[in-house]
């Protein structure tokens, strides 16, 4: 424990104090945030993936049905789109929509609107799925978010929200200046 921080050392404190030991010359105080964040991505995603595995879905294909649930009726999308939405390449939206066909999940058609794009659909059983899928995926994350106070969570929020607005440009806009 130290006077900032009332929590015992953790794994990301330790591996600070040892670089700080070998490497005295290079700032290790970035490791503090982006480290712990690493760690809780990889435990949040173990612990999201259980829901999915529930539902025999990989989270890419959860990805998939819930933006085509997003869509709304007719719950139909391009698979550009479903890329743009899953933030994905469109090399791997075909390997996840091949499965989710195969499984019965969604279909493709040709658009009725331009004979030579396709769409795709999700099926009754696609939609059943992906329903019950969703509310305990929200059933999850609810039970994961139990572990911060409401306050916590809100400036969380806007914390990561203002990062990653600074962080996260599209492709087809210029990047922002960093400092040097």
């Amino acid at each position: 424990m130290t006077e900032n921080n009332p929590h015992p050392l953790d794994h990301v404190a330790r591996i600070q104090a040892e670089w700080a030991r070998e490497r005295p010359d290079v700032d290790v105080t970035p490791q503090a945030v982006i480290g712990r964040l690493h760690r809780l991505g990889a435990l949040l995603t173990r612990q999201l993936c259980l829901v999915y595995d529930k539902y025999g879905l990989s989270e890419g294909e959860f990805d998939v049905l819930a933006a085509l649930r997003r869509a709304g009726r007719p719950y139909e999308r391009a698979p550009g789109e479903l890329a743009a939405h899953t933030m994905v390449t469109t090399g791997a939206m075909t390997k996840r929509i091949d499965r989710l066909e195969r499984n019965g999940l969604v279909t493709r058609r040709r658009s009725a609107e331009d004979g030579r794009a396709r769409v795709v659909a999700l099926t009754p059983a696609g939609r059943k799925l992906i329903d019950r899928a969703f509310t305990d995926h929200m059933r999850n994350e609810r039970a994961l978010m139990d572990a911060v106070s409401p306050e916590e969570a809100a400036q969380l929020e806007t914390l990561l929200t203002a990062w990653l607005a600074r962080l996260d440009t599209p492709p087809d806009q210029p990047q922002p200046p960093t400092a040097t």
